[in-house]
């Protein structure tokens, strides 16, 4: 969540699971077998909650759990918030997930701070419990984490984008997630650390939700109040997509410079495309398994995961800049997900 090298491809061959509404909670096993990941009995029950069932990171890291869980013989039950940012619904979620004997939950904290109490009653039964992708606030609320450095993935795109300025006055708008969420602060702050700026040089900062509709609009909405912008800090590629549609209406995506933080599959394909010009690539299949094995190894002999576990992120980008180390998109393409 150290790792450099590529997520191992055999996780893209994931088993089939029945469709979950949100916060509906599924056991997923092999299949339509008769062993115990299937049946449940006798297995080792993992729970998986993410933040929606709708995103293509969190549908990833689903496929990637399915596929680890299979492999160790163990249960998987799955939930997920109706919406980002819905942490009333993961309650809901951890509280079932312990009532139906989960060994351990994984779980994509949609507020860092609010599910905290919820996860220490998780804890205090004896359920491990490992955040994955975004950590709880305080970290320690969890008994590890399986994490993407967020930091590093918004300082290396901030150091891309300070470098393709080439010296010309930034006018930075940041197209962020919503308060209260970890992962979102800690891109926002890494992009400009990475850029040598500060909050007080972003002349419009808005919130998508990660949304690609949301980003439009915000996009929208930062250039009826700065029309010169020229750089654009977005939380994920939809967002990013979002602020590519409205500058194209404006005729402005030539001169525009969009750096983001993903690598899906969508997102790197718009940067080979042009419409983005770098993007941080993290690795969901890695955290989900890595996550699953750790479950399996506790229920097994009682050994607790801890501390933090960085899965990795790289820049991808076609248009290299001097002084910062990037990948292409060939090879963005052969690790991306969704």
């Amino acid at each position: 969540m150290s790792r450099t090298t590529r997520p191992a491809l055999s996780l893209l061959r994931v088993a089939a699971c029945t469709g979950v509404a949100a916060l509906t909670l599924t056991a997923c096993g092999s299949g339509s077998g008769s062993d115990s990941a299937s049946t449940g009995s006798g297995s080792v029950k993992v729970g998986l909650i993410t933040k929606t069932d709708t995103n293509p990171f969190f549908v990833k890291m689903k496929e990637g759990a399915e596929k680890a869980a299979k492999d160790s013989g163990a249960q998987l039950v799955t939930a997920a918030g109706k919406f980002d940012g819905d942490n009333a619904g993961q309650v809901t979620a951890i509280e079932n997930m312990v009532a139906s004997g989960v060994k351990g939950i994984l779980i994509t904290p949609n507020d860092s701070k609010a599910i905290v109490p919820a996860i220490q009653k998780a804890r205090a039964k004896g359920v491990l419990v490992i955040a994955l992708d975004t950590p709880t606030d305080p970290q320690s609320a969890v008994d590890a984490l399986f994490a993407t450095n967020n930091l590093k993935a918004g300082e290396l795109i901030g150091e891309y984008a300070k470098a393709a300025m080439k010296g010309k006055t930034a006018k930075i708008a940041t197209l962020d997630l919503a308060p209260g969420v970890s992962v979102g602060v800690q891109r926002h702050d890494g992009f400009l650390k990475g850029f040598g700026a500060t909050d007080k040089d972003v002349l419009c900062a808005q919130d998508t939700g990660g949304d690609q509709a949301k980003g439009q609009t915000a996009m929208e909405n930062c250039l009826q109040k700065e029309p010169g912008i020229n750089v654009v800090y977005t939380i994920n590629e939809p967002a990013a997509l979002g602020a590519y549609t409205a500058l194209k209406a404006k005729g402005r995506e030539k001169d525009v410079l969009i750096v983001s933080v993903d690598g899906g599959c969508t997102g790197t394909q718009a940067v080979k495309g042009g419409k983005i010009a770098a993007t941080s690539q993290q690795y969901p299949l890695k955290m989900a398994a890595e996550g699953v094995k750790a479950v399996v190894t506790y229920a097994k002999d009682g050994k607790k995961a801890s501390g933090y576990t960085d899965t990795g992120v790289n820049l991808i980008t076609d248009k290299t800049q001097a002084g910062v180390t990037s990948k292409d998109t060939a090879y963005g393409l052969e690790n991306c997900w969704g």
